[in-house]
């Protein structure tokens, strides 16, 4: 089961930054001004792909049988509440995720569906600070660690 090891800490530690750089990619790529047409879209594109990856791999990280959440459950079953609303989560922004890159792959129509695209990408990118967040009370809660806010 996932612990508190040092090799456990430095595996979260480093997926919250990869994380937290694909957050960041996204954050830049939407910060270009749309009237770049396909280069805006070409990197929108390319950071939502890597950010599809990215959570991907967290919510594997995370969920697994022998995963972080897993092992809060036991460790600190008073955070239960708070995992089970992390797990909504998962689906929920995996979910938006997808439909921003089918969105994108359909082809965005005209300009106002691009700043609607981009709106929705923008909200996203909240959800996932406020996510990270949680996620970081809830390790602190749980095992008196700081994972670090730089990733």
């Amino acid at each position: 089961m996932l612990g508190t090891t040092t090799t456990d800490l430095e595996r979260l530690r480093a997926h919250r930054a990869e994380l937290g750089e694909s957050m960041a990619a996204l954050d830049a790529a939407l910060a270009l001004p749309v009237g770049l047409g396909p280069v805006w879209r070409r990197r929108v594109r390319a950071a939502l792909t890597e950010l599809a990856h990215d959570l991907r791999d967290h919510v594997a990280l995370t969920e697994a049988p022998d995963g972080l959440y897993a092992d809060l459950r036991t460790r600190a079953p008073r955070l239960a509440h708070d995992v089970a609303r992390q797990l909504v989560d998962h689906v929920e922004v995996v979910a938006e995720v997808e439909r921003l890159l089918d969105e994108r792959d359909d082809g965005l129509a005209d300009e106002d569906a691009v700043r609607i695209h981009r709106e929705a990408a923008t909200q996203l990118l909240g959800r996932l600070v406020r996510h990270r967040q949680r996620g970081s009370d809830l390790v602190y809660a749980a095992y008196d660690v700081d994972l670090g806010g730089s990733g």
